[in-house]
């Protein structure tokens, strides 16, 4: 596997930033869910930054705790949940010491955190981030503090993210927030709220400033970048309401992918998430014109069954799905997709599962990340739908789609062996101190052996010899 929009390897991870001098406040500040959270706590970090806060990596020495967290699966808030009861104890320590949840846990569970459970003194949702000034003020008269109002218009555009922990060689810029998709399974809209677009020209700084600080690769994130659409600020549902004038001089997410590549372009430039229904085929011609633009695209589907397809409201057909997929192939010859998979959501057959499986060899993604269904309070379907797959068949289902997944990435990895690829290197392999690694263009990740006039952020070609399941191996090209 690789790397997950949701990485289980860093869920939970504190991190630390060189310190501000003048400040003499603590925070230790811990990210969990999707990539858009780690995103967001780098906002944060910025914002206390200039309110005399210097991040920390250990709790018992924090004025402040924040956890920022993650609604979209039940794992994810059992963990916080555990996390916040050792916090309250060191709390009894710390009388002083403030801990509040951010992001979306804070939306849905607001009044439990503070009232019932008592476990946290803050709690803040995802547009409300520049409010923590104030709502700190309250705290520290000794009240709750609470702002988990959704924004039409927030995107955070001017703040420069402090960039938290990270290679310092590829980085994130978040450039839509929310979402309208209203997918039956999905909590985001409600916590997250509507969708709106960041102005492209705050993205371009951003992008220039990255290069300026040595960062070879940008991932341009939110949680539909397809549906990206600028016409002067709003939300995009009120885009209708625009003027003649604003409608004709709209950046859409192709024009704002050609605009990125011109401004930076040395510089590696992926995006995540795409929705089917939402992606044009520009966005691919764009792929296929710029040589900065990774010829890579995560592209989830969900299920292969159009039954599901519809009960789970993804506004795309099975046959949508693979058409779009056809006439990417035809533009990107070379391009690599990846998947998001639901197995066994409600009511879902064993023909519904066989529709999923044959997609996949269709289709021949090169990784996947597969779970089985679990209801999450709030959603349409756990209001108006059973959960009526049971477990043993879901977790049977779920292990076949594994295994032909599995299949899939060994036969794409062995397509890339015999060939010299561009990589990336991004650190030092985790196996193999005396190793690089990095990814190429595709996304695969390749292992290399170490040069001495090597160093992370160069971009090497490197023959790829072998594969294993989801690793190339290589061997650098001397020049």
């Amino acid at each position: 596997m690789q790397e997950k929009y949701i990485d289980e390897t860093k869920q939970g991870e504190a991190f630390a930033i060189a310190e501000k001098a003048g400040n003499s406040k603590k925070l230790f500040l811990e990210s969990y869910g999707c990539q858009m959270n780690f995103s967001d706590s780098e906002i944060v970090a910025s914002i206390l930054n200039e309110q005399g806060y210097n991040t920390t990596l250990k709790a018992e020495e924090a004025d402040l705790i924040l956890l920022n967290t993650c609604s979209i699966r039940e794992k994810a808030e059992q963990t916080v949940r555990m996390r916040l009861s050792q916090f309250k104890n060191l709390k009894k320590e710390k009388p002083n010491m403030t801990v509040g949840v951010l992001g979306c846990m804070a939306e849905r569970l607001k009044t439990k955190f503070l009232e019932e459970e008592q476990l946290v003194d803050l709690v803040v949702g995802p547009d409300a981030y520049r409010d923590l000034p104030n709502l700190l003020k309250e705290t520290e008269d000794g009240r709750d503090a609470i702002n988990v109002i959704l924004s039409k218009e927030e995107t955070y555009a001017d703040i420069n993210p402090v960039r938290l922990g990270g290679n310092g060689v590829t980085a994130f810029v978040t450039i839509t927030r929310g979402c309208d998709n209203m997918c039956t399974f999905c909590v985001v809209p409600f916590t997250r709220g509507r969708e709106r677009s960041r102005d492209p020209h705050s993205i371009i700084e951003e992008c220039k400033d990255l290069w300026n600080n040595g960062y070879k690769e940008i991932t341009l994130l939110g949680q539909n970048v397809d549906s990206y659409l600028w016409y002067g600020g709003g939300p995009k549902k009120d885009f209708v309401k625009a003027s003649e004038m604003q409608k004709a001089t709209a950046v859409n997410f192709a024009q704002l992918l050609d605009q990125v590549a011109k401004a930076v372009p040395e510089m590696r430039i992926r995006f995540s998430t795409s929705n089917p229904q939402d992606m044009s085929l520009d966005v691919f011609r764009m792929i296929a014109r710029h040589e900065n633009i990774c010829k890579y695209v995560h592209l989830p589907v969900q299920s292969g069954s159009n039954n599901m397809l519809e009960a789970m409201n993804r506004q795309h057909t099975r046959e949508e799905y693979l058409d779009l997929i056809e006439k990417a192939k035809e533009i990107v010859p070379d391009i690599a997709f990846s998947q998001d998979m639901i197995i066994g959501f409600c009511n879902e057959t064993e023909e519904d599962h066989r529709d999923t499986l044959s997609l996949m060899r269709e289709v021949e993604y090169d990784y996947g990340y597969m779970f089985a269904y679990s209801e999450r309070p709030g959603t349409p379907a756990h209001k108006k739908m059973e959960d009526n797959v049971p477990a043993d068949i879901k977790q049977r289902r779920l292990a076949e789609v594994i295994a032909l997944q599995g299949e899939l990435s060994r036969k794409r990895m062995k397509s890339y062996v015999g060939r010299v690829h561009q990589i990336l290197i991004e650190g030092t392999s985790k196996k193999n101190e005396n190793q690089w690694k990095g990814r190429n263009s595709q996304n695969a990740v390749c292992v290399f052996d170490k040069l001495d006039h090597q160093k992370i952020g160069d971009i090497v070609d490197v023959f790829v010899f072998d594969n294993t399941q989801g690793t190339l191996l290589g061997e650098t090209v001397e020049k």
